[in-house]
């Protein structure tokens, strides 16, 4: 996911409105076909929030150590990769002792809550997850990347053999393919989403830990042309063996399993005291 700078002139308002910003630093996870530093994207976002935060320490995570391994790791290391790796460096990292809040850009909206779940230390106090896929995707109409032959192959590749053990470690898509007519086989052999859903089996510390955020915000963006279905930016998919129709949230086994607190659709009141939110503004 490209940003725009205008876009997320919001933001920062809605930032400084759902988190104590000036107080913890920041940790920014870009999405597919983006980096950390891209001065048009991501970068440019952590120059704003250091900016507007009166310098607030931001760490935009970079996988690899190198702006090329990064890029790549948005199509294919592993997220389980990713994420033990994120989790070292965050650890290693002495100005986040104190816990930090992270934004997550589509597909690392979901990869920050596998960290927010697997490793509790530092703290991760609020979770903001803008278009994140966290019940995966069935569909990737306009991937985002600097070679179109590279789409191209991706989704040739996740309709025909999504859930082979190759694919699932060579795609970082195929990680998080949900296809609703085969819940079976996606609950099987998905080696990433299926996992930090408790779809596999379930881990108690998982549900435990991702309690502890202060507040969890998904953002759904209702004219994204990346994700779909869009309800899965608020953990909600289709009903089984179908692509039509969409499970409710508080319906979903997902949903029971992770309860994190009463769900409030956020249209700008001043009512904000639970802990997760679901919001839907219009992206052009």
């Amino acid at each position: 996911m490209l940003l725009k700078i205008p876009e997320y002139l919001f933001w920062m308002f809605f930032w400084n409105t759902f988190t104590d910003a000036a107080k913890y630093p920041v940790v920014l996870w870009h999405g597919m076909g983006d980096t950390c530093c891209f001065p048009f994207s991501v970068g440019s976002i952590t120059n704003l929030l250091k900016t507007k935060l009166n310098n607030t320490y931001v760490k935009s995570l970079e996988i690899g150590g190198n702006i090329v391994t990064d890029y790549e790791s948005g199509f294919f290391i592993h997220p389980n990769k990713q994420v033990e790796y994120v989790c070292q460096e965050l650890a290693k990292d002495k100005k986040l002792t104190g816990g930090y809040n992270a934004i997550g850009f589509s597909q690392g909206g979901q990869f920050l809550r596998a960290v927010a779940q697997r490793c509790p230390k530092p703290a991760m106090k609020v979770l903001i997850s803008l278009g994140g896929q966290h019940q995966g995707v069935f569909g990737l109409p306009k991937c985002p990347s600097l070679k179109l032959h590279t789409c191209e192959y991706i989704r040739r590749l996740l309709n025909y053999a999504a859930y082979e053990e190759w694919t699932q470690q060579f795609s970082v898509q195929a990680t998080y393919w949900h296809d609703p007519f085969q819940e079976d086989k996606y609950e099987a052999h998905s080696t990433f989403l299926a996992d930090i859903n408790n779809e596999v089996f379930s881990n108690g510390l998982y549900a435990d830990n991702l309690k502890k955020l202060d507040k969890f915000v998904m953002v759904k963006f209702l004219n994204d042309t990346i994700v779909q279905p869009l309800e899965s930016q608020w953990f909600q998919f289709y009903k089984a063996n179908q692509d039509r129709e969409i499970l409710p949230l508080e319906s979903s086994k997902v949903y029971t399993t992770f309860y994190v607190a009463e769900t409030e659709r956020y249209n700008n009141s001043n009512n904000r005291s639970k802990s997760l939110y679901l919001i839907n503004p219009r992206r052009n």
